[in-house]
């Protein structure tokens, strides 16, 4: 019987049949079906109603698990009798019943042997019981036959601890008693109708385990019986370690701790740091992350459970993505592809069913059945990103390519890069066939870095480009970044455009004579370096003979920069300049900037540089060793470049230290504000008259070469500055003002960041031009505090002129934050 809706597991039930909720990574009814081939049923009909096509198209006809199947439907609910009736036909001699649904271990061919040796129309199986009163009594004589039933009684009526099992052995003759079509249950309706027509039904105490599993709770007691092996089922797996089952290609850290019992699932990856304690279950291809703790849970098939989770004696259903910090409470309960995003909380015995979305920050101390959060965009600061093949799969990569596709004239060219990772590359392909697929052409780069992209994008051959790349910050996280046809990033009305096709699946789809082409340029790096040369002063350059230390931090940039720094005359120490072929290396970059320290100190180079994996950002380290803060390299910039700038004005996010605009008014230029994002610091330097942009954070925009984030770039100006001033890094440094900044992130949910922004509106002496956020002038300094656009977060920073001021300052307003949110 396998027709149940399993209305008490729900939301596991919500969307997955009942016989088909794992136990010990397999099906309850896959586990029942090995108990009848052990005891050597091999012919077998199955009952099926809800979602019956999930249990038809799992277990076929039966011949993967060495039986025969046959499936009969239900058009309505019949009860167990009349779903038994309803086969008739094919139950032409004594057969065995038994739910598709329990755990259990009995003695079926002794069950099978009581009823041959006796009379009885039908013979059941019984158990006893601590708790009967939520099962069905039966009272049997001291000849085994039965005398009464008693359906759930309360305990005044508790005569016996026996309970029916579900699990009988009936003559063919029975079904006749059951009307056809007719709902009938067999405790409540056919046997006692039978005792009370005189029959002899017979009640067979059996011996092995049995449990109904239908409650959350005795689901997860069931895995504790499973993994205490108190009842004998197949876990797949090889045990190791006297209890612990590792599943077929699971790959366990050497760093990470699993205390038995517990099963790691087929697929399944444990990362340095988590901690798998014991009764927990991961299902196949599940992903625990670094740091992660489980106890007492199960976690069903390709799951990704994100840094830092904690779980206690939690259920989370299929595919379910969690992210960084997760906290499930005990009894908690997700259903399938359920989202949790970072830094939540799901409360005890809280059920969130399929499908929802919990945003991040939130925390949740009630059940989600009806509601539905989407995610709020598909693009973010950075583009389109998320987790590689969990977010961000092939799939979204071909619908989001097609939907960019379909948003461009047919026939147009778009340049394609990656960086060296897999998932760079497995994403970019997908990403080239959905434009292909479309009707656009692919000028594909293959491994190139963020700014190459960028100027193939603007050559009149290409309207634009995508690269697909990791995170500089997460190495888990891929990202698949737009640019439009001047090398920026797309504006957000072209991202709406492509958001709006995407979840319409509204797609042009071209004939086949007009599928896109690919082509690969050859000559890609020497037209970027040839063209970059052309910006700077390299008779300059050669003359000041500058000796560098330059860290590519095993990216793409060391293609292009090595043969410019050569031709220059520069003599280089070259650190981590081979792109990995097998994808990228993990690179820690305050790690990285102190080798370079010291190798700047021990050879004595004029200064060091850290170009990040992407080619965007920039890292310097003076001549002394010193390594240098992004806002001191930004200071050293503005003094030196006003001289010689293109134009009359430097574009800063307004989050950028106050001694920048004193800097460039003392050199006469204009220091214009801009909000604080990639994108309006970009739209910025594509102004006339803007001759250099930075953010204050490594990146810097050389408008006249791309205006656009490019390391290799600035790192060549500055260069091409520092020999036409005949002047050292470290002189510049020298002479620089003390920055006093300091930027935190208050978390903040989403439906709490108006009424922040709102109340910090109100405090006098805050600026009358607010660029971006809310910015109050203090006696020390100056504040800022911004809602994040993509996270549940609120930024503060604040500026002193002193580090103990800045300190007080920035407690003070984050303080104030907290306390409104409290309130």
């Amino acid at each position: 019987m396998a027709g149940g809706e399993g209305t008490r597991l729900r939301p596991l039930t919500s969307t997955t049949p009942k016989p088909l909720v794992p136990l010990a990574n397999r099906p309850m009814m896959e586990h029942v079906l090995h108990l009848l081939r052990r005891h050597g049923f091999d012919d077998i009909v199955v009952t099926v109603a809800f979602l019956a096509n999930q249990v038809k198209t799992y277990f076929g006809d039966g011949s993967e698990f060495g039986v025969r199947l046959t499936y009969v439907d239900e058009a309505r609910p019949l009860g167990t009798a009349g779903s038994v009736a309803n086969a008739r036909d094919l139950l032409t001699e004594p057969f065995l019943v038994i739910s598709g649904d329990v755990l259990t271990d009995v003695d079926l061919t002794a069950l099978v042997e009581r009823h041959r040796q006796g009379t009885a129309c039908a013979t059941l199986a019984l158990t006893s019981v601590y708790d009967p009163v939520e099962f069905g009594i039966v009272i049997t004589n001291p000849d085994g036959s039965i005398e009464r039933f008693l359906e759930k009684p309360s305990w005044g009526r508790v005569f016996s601890d026996t309970i029916n099992t579900g699990i009988y052995v009936i003559e063919p003759s029975v079904l006749s008693r059951i009307p056809a079509g007719q709902a009938a249950d067999f405790s409540a309706d056919v046997f006692p109708a039978l005792l009370a027509a005189g029959e002899r039904l017979n009640g067979a105490v059996i011996e092995g385990y049995w449990e109904d599993v239908g409650t959350l709770n005795a689901y997860l007691s069931a895995h504790q019986d499973i993994l205490d092996q108190r009842v004998q089922v197949d876990i797949p797996g090889f045990q190791i370690n006297n209890g612990v089952w590792l599943g077929e290609g699971a790959d366990v850290s050497p760093d990470a701790v699993i205390t038995a019992p517990a099963v790691v699932g087929p697929g399944a990856t444990v990362a340095a740091g988590a901690r798998i304690g014991p009764y927990t279950v991961l299902g196949h291809n599940v992903r625990v992350q670094a740091d992660a703790q489980l106890e007492r849970s199960v976690v069903h098939d390709n799951v990704f459970a994100g840094a830092r989770l904690v779980g206690r004696g939690a259920v989370v259903g299929r595919s379910c993505n969690l992210r960084t910090n997760v906290r499930l409470g005990e009894g908690s309960v997700l259903g399938d592809q359920v989202i949790v995003g970072a830094d939540c909380v799901i409360g005890s015995d809280v059920k969130v069913f399929p499908d929802k979305v919990v945003e991040a920050g939130a925390v949740v101390n009630s059940s989600i059945v009806w509601e539905s959060r989407a995610a709020r965009s598909l693009f973010a600061a950075d583009g389109v990103g998320g987790v590689a093949n969990v977010d961000v799969t092939a799939e979204l990569a071909v619908r989001l390519a097609m939907a960019y596709g379909t948003s461009l004239r047919k026939g147009t060219t778009i340049v394609t890069s990656r960086d060296s990772s897999r998932a760079g590359r497995m994403l970019k392909r997908a990403v080239m066939a959905g434009l292909n697929s479309t009707g656009i052409d692919v000028l594909d780069l293959e491994i190139a870095s963020v700014p190459v992209t960028r100027f193939l994008a603007r050559s009149p051959r290409a309207s634009g480009g995508v690269t697909v790349r990791l995170d500089r910050h997460d190495t888990d996280r891929v990202v698949i970044r737009f640019f439009d046809h001047d090398g920026i990033d797309v504006t957000e009305e072209a991202q709406r455009r492509v958001e709006r096709l995407y979840q319409r699946e509204d797609v042009r789809l071209a004939v086949a004579e007009e599928i896109g082409d690919i082509e690969f340029p050859l000559r890609a790096n020497d037209e970027y370096t040839n063209s970059l040369e052309s910006t700077v002063a390299p008779d300059a350059i050669r003359r000041a003979g500058f000796k560098l230390v330059v860290d590519y931090s095993y990216g793409a940039t060391s293609a292009v920069m090595a043969t410019l720094l050569g031709k220059l005359g520069a003599d280089v120490l070259a650190v981590n300049p081979y792109v990995s072929t097998a994808g990228r290396i993990r690179y820690d970059p305050v790690e990285g900037a102190q080798r370079i320290a010291a190798l700047v100190r021990a050879s004595g180079a004029n200064l060091g540089a850290q170009i990040d994996p992407d080619g965007e950002r920039l890292t310097l380290v003076d001549g002394t060793g010193r390594v240098l803060t992004h806002a001191e390299s930004l200071l050293a910039f503005i003094t030196l470049i006003p001289a010689h700038l293109v134009g009359n004005r430097i574009a800063v996010p307004v989050t950028t230290t106050k001694h920048a605009a004193a800097l460039a008014a003392h050199r006469g230029v204009h220091l214009s504000q801009t909000q604080v994002s990639d994108s309006a610091l970009m739209a910025a330097a594509a102004e006339p008259g803007v001759g250099f942009a930075g953010d204050g954070e490594g990146g810097y925009i050389i408008p006249g070469f791309v205006p656009a984030f490019d390391a290799a770039a600035a790192l060549m100006k500055l260069l091409d500055l520092l020999a036409r001033e005949r002047i050292s890094l470290a002189e510049v440094v020298d002479g620089l003002p003390r920055v006093h900044l300091l930027h935190e992130r208050v978390p903040t949910p989403w439906d709490r960041k108006a009424m922040v922004m709102r109340s910090l509106m109100a405090i006098e002496g805050r600026d009358e031009q607010q660029i971006d956020g809310v910015r109050v002038s203090t006696a020390a300094g100056w504040a800022l505090v911004l809602p994040d656009p993509h996270e549940p977060l609120t930024h503060v920073w604040c500026e002193a002129s002193t580090d103990a001021d800045a300190r007080r300052t920035m407690h003070e307003h984050t303080r104030r934050i907290r306390q409104l949110l409290r309130d």
